[in-house]
């Protein structure tokens, strides 16, 4: 008996040595041979909890610091079909949701009814589109639905089955505002065209993270492990656009393109001495805070860089620059108008008035924008090679480099002599609006092409400095960037004037509908008709591209404007009589709008062309006065001396008719002030301040009184100032009457 219960004894003893060697033999391989492998699983399932936190996209401005596009809250709808069919709910739910969404009732029925893998109701199913990223106004009418089913069910329920989840959406408060450049967000956060895309890198940041450790249960533990890594939110981007410019822009377009009908329109604007881009706008457009929507899919391209175009007469410029700056120009010299043959060709090239004006000078050859004039300029005088050559430095067959995606370089590659010809007057090229607006702006600014820019800085929000490029680990910089000198800065002055008469010539300027009365207008009109699509040769002449480019004011140029209308409705409608009046809307109230004071010039019921200061410096006072009697110039003289030690307005500034030149004949210190009496206010600071003159003026328009006063030696001037009509006086007023000349209702269709 007691042999048998020691056998018991010792066989229990071995079974729970045993079970405690496994034990322990367990513990050891778990502690010891896969204690790093369960200590990681532990950490990752239970104990360590990593949270996101999300970067803030960075805003896009215009160059004011006005937001174009931001952050703002936006709410996801869900529903959750365990709870709604539970409850029964069912019926109030899909007929709150249809009100307020729009969303089909079939749709929101399927959401409700659906189940998952295993056969079970979801707890959860948004509802998408209607009820994604939606604002704040109809997130509380949800809301308020949630909460009226609540009540109506109570004490029964304390849901009501709809839910709604808080998030952030990209918002462009300015709606429609400069669309294609900013581009958009889609609803899932990803960044599709425009800037949005170009930049996405730099403007969504790097978002950050914080780690700690918690029970099953998901308490956090000790706060002693917390590892936390902030986010770096997405750098700042201004823009070189003047939101105010923008919407003269987009306004002036809406109404051309309601009424003229077209297949799209394209304009863009500019400062010339900067290449900084004003503005920028395309039509059809679209709204990117709804994007989805169909009547926006044919407004997503940035026409202004993305596409190419034959710009017809407005390319002339090119070759009027390229003839003067060779001395090939001289206004005064006559040519046959009509027609003109191209050796090797029967079929001879014509002005768009196919008997021509008889026997013309250059300059109104200019003013009619005649074909045979620029291929007389542009092939026989200038010839291919330097043609091309000045094609080529202004900036044509190449990108500019606008910080936008999608640039094209368009087509410039003519070989045989009437490709040559026609490339002349802007045939049989293709160009982008940019490059043109790159191009007229180098004839504007003194002969420099430059670099167009849309950015004017990328900050750092934390910082305020600029933020570093991912690709060179430098800041970014962004400003006038010169890319040649073109032509010489007189040849450039000499081409603007030229320019300005063909607005400024009411009776057969091209341009005479782009004239703003009290402002210097330089442009050119162009009318290009387009090649056949179906295969044949040729031109299909009732579809074309009409355009307008231009700058004012000429002696002192502050925006650059070119409209680019394609296919309008009625193809009897040429660049002057569509596009000119859209410039001559945009420019006036941005030249208003930036302060641009009006000057004396010639309104245009006078029907008179200006005519250029001649250069009378060092020139006898006699012999000054004469020559500008002679051509019929008022002036003034101020000092005693018999020399003209300087002038004003310069040598080669275009004067009207009201406008006088002021002849300095001695040291500016020791003479007497003039009477400034009518004079503009810039012509009145201008002649003062070569006279080392202090100024303060009150009012706006043109001198009507002035009060000269001494100090400490030095002189001083008050001048009063009045707009024209408002004043007593006269002298110096600027006529503002109807811009239309007597007998010139309908326009001529200039070339193309």
């Amino acid at each position: 008996m007691n042999k048998r219960i020691k056998l018991r004894t010792l066989l229990i003893g071995g079974l729970v040595t045993l079970f405690f060697i496994v034990i322990i033999g367990k513990v050891f391989w778990l502690q010891i041979v896969e204690g790093s492998f369960w200590e990681n699983y532990a950490q990752s399932n239970y104990w360590s909890r990593e949270q996101t936190i999300q970067a803030v996209r960075g805003e896009i401005t215009d160059r004011k610091g006005d937001k174009l596009a931001t952050n703002a809250p936006a709410y996801t709808v869900a529903v959750n079909p365990k709870v709604i069919l539970k409850y029964n709910l069912e019926d109030e739910v899909v007929e709150g949701l249809h009100s307020l969404l729009n969303k089909p009732v079939s749709e929101i029925k399927d959401l409700i009814n659906s189940k998952d893998e295993k056969g079970q109701y979801f707890d959860q199913r948004e509802v998408r589109n209607e009820g994604w990223m939606i604002s704040q106004d109809l997130r509380d009418k949800v809301k308020a639905l949630s909460d009226k089913i609540i009540s109506e069910h109570k004490p029964k329920i304390r849901e009501s089955g709809i839910t709604l989840m808080e998030e952030q959406k990209r918002y462009y408060p300015r709606k429609t505002l400069a669309a294609q450049v900013l581009g958009y967000m889609d609803r899932q956060g990803n960044a599709v065209i425009g800037l949005e895309k170009k930049y996405d890198d730099l403007l969504k940041g790097t978002n950050g993270y914080i780690k700690y450790e918690s029970d099953r249960k998901g308490v956090k533990l000790s706060k002693d492990d917390e590892v936390y890594k902030a986010p770096k939110n997405g750098s700042n981007i201004k823009l070189t656009i003047d939101d105010t410019i923008q919407y003269y822009i987009e306004d002036a377009m809406k109404e051309a393109y309601d009424r003229l009908k077209p297949k799209s329109m394209t304009i863009i604007a500019a400062d010339p001495n900067t290449m900084d881009i004003l503005g920028m706008a395309n039509m059809p457009t679209f709204d990117p805070n709804e994007y989805w929507k169909p009547e926006y899919q044919n407004g997503f391209r940035n026409l202004a860089l993305e596409a190419t175009y034959e710009p017809g007469s407005t390319f002339k410029i090119v070759t009027l620059a390229g003839a003067v700056q060779e001395g090939l120009f001289n206004p005064n010299d006559y040519y046959m108008s009509g027609h003109i043959k191209i050796p090797g060709y029967k079929t001879p090239l014509y002005d768009v008035k196919r008997d021509g004006w008889g026997s013309i000078s250059y300059l109104d050859g200019v003013k009619h924008s005649s074909n045979v004039a620029f291929v007389k300029l542009g092939y026989q005088k200038l010839g291919k090679d330097k043609l091309l050559n000045y094609i080529r430095n202004f900036g044509f067959g190449t990108k500019t480099g606008i910080e936008l995606p999608k640039e094209l370089k368009g087509r410039v590659n003519p070989q045989r002599d009437i490709e040559i010809a026609t490339t002349t007057y802007g045939h049989g090229i293709t160009v982008t609006p940019i490059q043109q607006v790159a191009a007229v702006a180098a004839v504007a600014n003194g002969g420099k092409l430059l670099k167009p820019h849309i950015i004017k800085e990328i900050t750092d929000p934390a910082t305020g400095k600029p933020a570093i490029d991912p690709e060179t680990g430098t800041p970014m910089a962004f400003g006038p960037e010169l890319v040649r000198q073109v032509i010489s800065p007189d040849k450039a002055k000499e081409v603007g004037s030229y320019l300005e008469q063909v607005v400024s010539d009411q009776k057969i300027g091209t341009g005479r509908h782009a004239y703003i009365p009290g402002y210097r207008i330089a442009g050119k009109t162009g009318t290009a008709v387009k090649p056949k699509t179906n295969g044949e040769a040729g031109y299909d002449y009732t579809k074309q591209v009409v355009s307008f480019i231009g700058y004012a004011p000429v002696n002192d140029p502050k925006i650059l404007v070119l409209v680019v209308i394609d296919e309008p409705q009625d193809s009897d409608l040429g660049g002057g009589t569509a596009a000119a009046p859209v410039f001559k809307k945009i420019v006036g109230e941005a030249l208003e709008y930036m302060g641009i004071p009006k000057s004396n010039v010639a309104s245009a019921d006078q029907n008179e062309a200006a005519v250029a200061a001649p250069d009378l410096k060092e020139m006898s006072l006699k012999n000054a006065k004469s020559t500008l009697t002679k051509k019929g110039i008022p002036f003034e003289t101020l000092g005693k001396g018999s020399k003209v030690i300087s002038q004003y307005p310069k040598a080669g500034t275009m004067l009207s008719s009201a406008q006088r030149v002021f002849l300095l004949t001695e040291d500016s210190k020791t003479m007497d002030i003039p009477d400034l009496t009518g004079v503009s206010l810039r012509d009145a600071m201008e002649i003062l301040t070569i006279m080392q003159v202090s100024v303060s003026a009150q009012g706006e328009g043109y001198v009507v009184s002035q009060k000269v006063t001494k100090s400490g030696g030095k002189r001083s001037v008050a001048l009063t100032l009045q707009p024209p009509g408002a004043g007593s006086s006269d002298k110096g007023k600027t006529p503002e009457g109807d811009s239309k000349s007597k007998g010139q209702d309908k326009d001529q269709k200039d070339s193309g």
